[in-house]
């Protein structure tokens, strides 16, 4: 019923950790972080953080700051933020005061939220090698360019500059 392994000398057998996706994991108020985070799950951060992180969800609590960059799924900032947001629905509570730009599909901003940065919407472009959604922020060129062109039977205004130009050059 029980047997022994073979093992050979000096050779010990690596910790399994067991990674399950979707857990939960909270950063306490006494915690200081400083360096890079990456999580499957639901990340809650209600301490400090100097470093970017990388999860499915994030929470900052009323208690924490955070310095870096997020990217995410879901992000809800309570506490402070500084630095750069990436993700597809981001929520700012009356409490947060976020310094940095914002990249979203999703924004809500509650009233009382302090933002002092750059809101870009963002699109979803899948990735034909691998099958996932990447979010591209769109430009202003591609913006135009998908804009419908003008009729060129039908008479425009003049524009300032089409005046300006009658009077300097008589045309």
């Amino acid at each position: 019923m029980f047997f022994k392994s073979k093992k050979e000398p000096g050779n010990k057998p690596a910790a399994q950790v067991s990674r399950k996706p979707g857990a939960h994991t909270i950063i306490g108020a006494d915690i200081t972080i400083v360096g890079d985070l990456k999580s499957e799950g639901e990340v809650q951060v209600d301490g400090f953080i100097d470093g970017d992180i990388r999860t499915k969800t994030l929470l900052i609590s009323e208690s924490a700051t955070v310095k870096g960059e997020i990217v995410g799924d879901t992000v809800r900032v309570y506490g402070r933020f500084t630095g750069q947001i990436k993700a597809r629905d981001v929520t700012l509570g009356k409490s947060a005061r976020v310094v940095g730009d914002i990249l979203h599909e999703k924004l809500s901003i509650e009233n009382g939220a302090f933002l002092d940065g750059h809101c870009k919407r963002m699109s979803k472009v899948k990735d034909q090698a691998e099958g996932k959604i990447n979010l591209v922020v769109k430009d202003s060129e591609t913006a135009a360019s998908n804009a419908p062109l003008k009729d060129a039977t039908k008479p425009t205004a003049p524009s300032k500059g089409d005046d300006a130009k009658k009077l300097v050059t008589g045309l």
